[in-house]
């Protein structure tokens, strides 16, 4: 039977929110294991075992992605195009956390099949009280396919 190894993968290219969620997921001790890319192409690369990544089975999918939008190298749409196009990797929870509140963006990412779409509040304690909302929610609340 494979474990999980990577609970949450954030995908985050700005230092300082990847600080405040990572903050925010261990005060709370919501995830044992966390992975951070800062970019799309390192994303598609960890959750497709590619590159220096190639090492991971594909099986060992994290329990949740919190996936930024606006990322260097392939854009968080594209992330989730390819993430959710896929057999293998389709039914991984996806939540986009992005400061992006345009109708644009929230409408292609359910188009896509994001399951939640949260605009980043800005102010620390917001942000700290949503990532931990959502780690209750993803990784001790929600029932996942096996």
């Amino acid at each position: 039977m494979m474990i999980d190894m990577v609970e949450i993968l954030l995908v985050e290219d700005n230092p300082h929110d990847e600080e405040l969620a990572l903050h925010a997921l261990r005060r709370y001790n919501l995830a044992n294991s966390i992975e951070v890319v800062r970019d799309g192409a390192e994303a598609l690369d960890f959750i497709f075992c590619r590159g220096k990544y190639a090492h991971r089975q594909i099986e060992e999918a994290p329990k949740i992605i919190l996936l930024d939008l606006k990322l260097p190298k392939v854009d968080g749409l594209e992330v989730l195009k390819k993430l959710k196009a896929d057999e293998r990797t389709k039914k991984i929870p996806v939540v986009v956390l992005t400061s992006s509140n345009q109708e644009a963006d929230i409408i292609e990412s359910y188009r896509l099949g994001v399951n939640s779409y949260i605009v980043k509040p800005v102010d620390f304690e917001q942000f700290t009280e949503t990532v931990r909302q959502l780690g209750l929610y993803w990784l001790l609340l929600n029932e996942l396919p096996k």
